[in-house]
């Protein structure tokens, strides 16, 4: 067996590193593009928050909500009740729910707690049986 120098790699050389520098160029994806401070309107966001209940220790859980910030709008009339509003939320449009075990739980308590994770978001009315909304001041 001869060994055969060659000037420069070999094709398929070549093609693993344009590959290589093409996944390099990739925007991470976990790093996002949007200016959250200018975004108006709703979209799936990581969130983490610390799921507990009596009897039982706390989880920190991370899971995806909705975040965002939505049209809303009112303007005064003549006829009581002498404003018309347009308000709508960042609320959830899609949902699956996902069962946990907190942990330490005292004997006889349930361990169990069940989250909404966002599959989709929209802005919409306000619906008290999905959503904790501020009805009056």
């Amino acid at each position: 067996m001869t060994l055969q120098w060659r000037p420069g790699p070999t094709p398929s050389c070549r093609l693993l590193l344009l590959l290589l520098l093409g996944i390099s160029l990739q925007p991470d994806p976990h790093v996002s593009a949007v200016n959250l401070r200018r975004f108006i309107g709703c979209a799936v966001r990581e969130f983490t928050f610390l799921a507990k209940k009596p009897g039982c220790g706390g989880l920190h859980i991370t899971t995806d909500a909705c975040w965002g910030r939505c049209e809303t709008w009112e303007k005064p009339v003549l006829e009581p009740p002498f404003i018309e509003s347009y308000q709508r939320v960042c609320t959830y449009n899609e949902t699956r729910l996902v069962t946990v075990k907190l942990p330490n739980c005292q004997p006889g308590m349930d361990p169990t707690y069940t989250y909404p994770v966002a599959l989709r978001c929209d802005c919409g009315v306000c619906l008290t049986s999905t959503t904790e909304c501020i009805t009056s001041v």
